[in-house]
């Protein structure tokens, strides 16, 4: 058996005892030489006699100076040129140019690798680490110094102005943003920071006692400025428009909304002069006109967006300009420009198309006409948000064209457009199956039949029916039960199959406000049925005005008036998780909840297509959606429809003992407990809340539907009957088919639902 190999320490020791003999050796051998050389009469020898590799025996050449040396003729390694290894500390390698991996690292990935790190105490423990990780991170620490607190910006201050700072602070800063301190900021808090030369982006928003003294310093020093927020500055003026222009020819973004000191001709130089202008705000500048907007479409050709929202003296003129000119315009907010009219859309040229234009917002513009959006949809055929909210004088018409935009048409607001058809929004749904988000409010025609057609949209995640008081539960269940998309889970083999399908409502923000026809059940249905929902509004739904359900309700805005106050009902965030599970567990919502199914569960799905089957004609299946072009998100910071709750109500409307019925005032009461005897106790809807495949098919609550000769029908007689609806007694007259929305017809203006929700 061949012997185990002896370890790292005996092998140590040996070489150490064989180096100390060959050293004795050596020792002694020297002395005998040294005695010989001093009695030997060999005095005079040759430095090639005495070269250690020529023998006094042969006559071999001396080897060259670069021939091999004798080191691989050694018999030991140990006494080789490396010299004797001791131990194994003595092995390791002391070299100054051998570093750690971290610090072999090249600058730049260096800097990619700390340029992740987001929080600016890591990335200062970083800079503390060593003076080369210092020289890396501290550029991208001041990138963006945080002024987010006053302690923070006289720090910041202090720092820049070092006299003999260690890093040239004031080149890395590129990003300024005061927007946190904005009520306090003043030029004393503002010029401090003028030291900075490469500024590129300044935010100095609603900083009302900031004015041109403190702002042009600023201004001058930064010449690479490309985006600057001066929005609500009241105090700032046309001398830093100026400055301006004269300093920042770089400049693409301006945004300076609600500056009201600003004058036409400082804007018509700055577009002379900053010709790479691509987004710009001027909201709420009630004094510009036609001559600046007109300048910056002549001059500026590559904007993409502007907003002229509340420019109230802008007319024709300059819309045309901005369309006609602009390279690639993108996006076009006109709202409530109320002199525009079909004249700036009609002068368009006929040879153009504007592909570019994807969001076209002409809100309250009051003056347009169904011959404008036809002409809008022939020249921007790709438009995606499309917002006609209060233009009073659309028809179906217009919407029959709007229809036309197909799959590309994400969002569409028609709120307060009255003379709207169902007609007109089913082929808009047929058409149009990408729709999103959707408003509809205040279009007194729509019925039953447009939500039921809405519903099946796949993609639907927003919508509005503020006032449309013509709707009843069963658009509420169409939404909860067809508006499902189905999506496929992977088995164990990797492939997909419908018996791993399952299906989950896209909802998450409904609008239901003045719809007084709605009752209990059916939105129990749709909360129960939509679990991505996070914002519902029912504020003046006479079944939703209960004190126990005020816990989970929205704080009323604080200049909403008292009338206002006792109807709002908005549910948002963990409230709607809240009145979602108060209406699961309470017991006096139990008999709403009767034979609701989960419709969560999987294959569930494909239960109910075999259930209906034989049960009548089926419903329409929804349009498939196009997996072609845009993807699910659309750019759409927020929608921008009114949940209705700041619609202004007659004073009285559904506040206590003001309600009539029957022409007796009496309170809206809670439910009535679940009844301990059904045999004696007969309910009945008003509506119809259930279609008779859905009914059949035993997917929604159970309910009684009315017949010609007053008893209910698909529903058992004896001892079990349908849920009541909240509030019933209220409804109970037979003329009626609901609750009379007389209080609620107001004007337009009184119907404004511009508040975000």
């Amino acid at each position: 058996m061949r012997p185990a190999a002896p370890s790292l320490d005996v092998i140590a020791a040996r070489n150490s005892a064989a180096a100390a003999a060959a050293a004795a050796a050596a020792a002694a051998a020297a002395a005998v030489s040294a005695a010989n050389d001093a009695s030997g009469p060999n005095m005079n020898m040759t430095d090639d006699a005495r070269d250690s590799r020529s023998s006094s025996s042969t006559n071999s050449p001396v080897p060259a100076d670069n021939e091999e040396s004798d080191f691989f003729h050694v018999a030991n390694d140990s006494q080789s040129s490396l010299g004797v290894v001791p131990n194994l500390q003595d092995m390791q390698v002391t070299d100054e140019e051998c570093l750690p991996t971290v610090a072999a690292l090249p600058s730049e990935i260096l800097i990619s690798i700390f340029s992740r790190i987001n929080t600016p105490n890591e990335l200062l423990n970083c800079m503390l680490t060593c003076k080369r990780w210092a020289r890396n991170v501290v550029e991208i620490l001041w990138h963006r110094p945080t002024c987010t607190s006053w302690q923070k910006h006289k720090a910041i201050c202090a720092t820049l102005g070092l006299e003999t700072p260690f890093f040239t602070y004031t080149d890395f800063v590129k990003r300024l943003n005061l927007a946190a301190l904005a009520d306090k900021v003043n030029d004393g808090s503002v010029m401090p920071l003028a030291v900075c030369t490469r500024v590129e982006r300044l935010t100095l928003t609603n900083c009302h006692d900031l004015t041109d003294s403190g702002l042009m310093p600023l201004v001058r020093s930064n010449q690479h400025l490309l985006a600057l927020d001066i929005s609500g500055d009241l105090n700032v003026t046309e001398r830093s428009i100026f400055a301006i222009a004269e300093n920042c020819h770089r400049l693409q973004g301006l945004n300076v909304s609600n500056c009201k000191q600003i004058s036409n001709e400082s804007m018509v130089q700055l577009a002379e002069n900053c010709k790479y202008l691509k987004r710009l705000k001027l909201n709420d500048c009630e004094q510009l006109n036609d001559t600046a907007v007109v300048a910056f479409a002549n001059n500026c050709p590559n904007i993409l967006e502007i907003d002229l929202h509340q420019c109230t003296n802008i007319g024709n003129d300059p819309v045309t300009a901005l369309l006609a000119k602009g390279q690639s315009l993108r996006e076009l907010r006109l709202a409530n420009c109320d002199l525009i009219d079909d004249g700036a859309f009609l002068s368009l040229p006929s040879n153009r198309i504007y592909g570019h234009l994807r969001i076209l917002d002409l809100t309250s513009c009051t003056r347009l006409t169904d011959r404008a959006v036809e002409r809008i949809i022939e020249v921007a055929p790709r438009l995606r948000n499309l917002v006609l909210a209060k233009c009073s004088n659309i028809t179906d018409a217009a919407v029959y064209a709007i229809s036309r935009l197909g799959k590309n048409l994400h969002y569409v607001h028609l709120g307060h457009c009255r003379h709207i058809t169902d007609d007109a929004v089913k082929r808009l749904v047929q058409c149009c199956n990408r729709i999103r988000y959707i408003d509809l409010g205040c279009c007194t025609h729509l019925t039953d039949e447009s939500v039921i057609q809405l519903a099946k949209l796949p993609k639907l995640k927003r919508i509005g029916l503020v006032k449309c008081s013509s709707i009843t539960d069963e658009s509420m269940y169409a939404l909860a039960g067809a508006n499902r998309n189905a999506q496929s889970r992977r088995n164990t083999t990797g492939n997909t199959s419908r018996r791993h399908e399952y299906h989950t409502g896209s909802l998450e923000r409904v609008h239901l406000s003045y719809c007084t026809n709605l009752t209990l059940p059916s939105i129990i249905k749709l909360l129960n049925c939509c679990p991505k929902l996070t914002h519902l509004s029912l504020t003046g739904v006479p079944a939703f005005l209960r004190n126990d359900l005020e816990a989970f309700c929205r704080e009323a805005p604080p200049d909403f008036t008292d009338n206002q106050r006792a109807v709002f009902c908005v549910f948002s965030g963990q409230g709607v998780s809240g009145l979602r599970s108060h209406l699961n567990t309470r017991p006096e919502f139990a008999e709403f909840r009767l034979h609701q199914t989960n419709l969560f569960a999987p294959r569930r799905s494909i239960q109910i297509n075999q259930d209906l089957q034989g049960h009548g004609p089926i419903i329409a299946p929804a349009p498939a959606p196009d997996m072609d072009g845009f993807d699910d998100v659309d750019g759409v910071e927020d929608d921008d429809m009114g949940d209705g709750s700041e619609i202004a109500l007659e004073p009285g409307s559904f506040g206590a003992n003001d309600y009539p019925v029957n022409g007796v005032n009496a309170t809206i009461p809670p439910p009535p407990p679940p009844p301990l005897h059904h045999s004696n106790i007969h309910f009945q809807l008003t509506h119809p809340t259930l279609p008779p495949q859905l009914v059949n098919a035993n997917t929604g609550v159970t309910l009684t539907l009315p017949t010609q000769n007053g008893h209910s029908a698909g529903a058992p007689t004896g001892g079990t009957t349908g849920p009541s609806t909240a509030g019933q007694g209220l409804f109970t007259n037979q003329a009626n088919s609901g609750p009379s929305t007389a209080p609620l017809q107001g004007h337009v203006d009184e119907d404004d639902e511009g508040s975000q929700s």
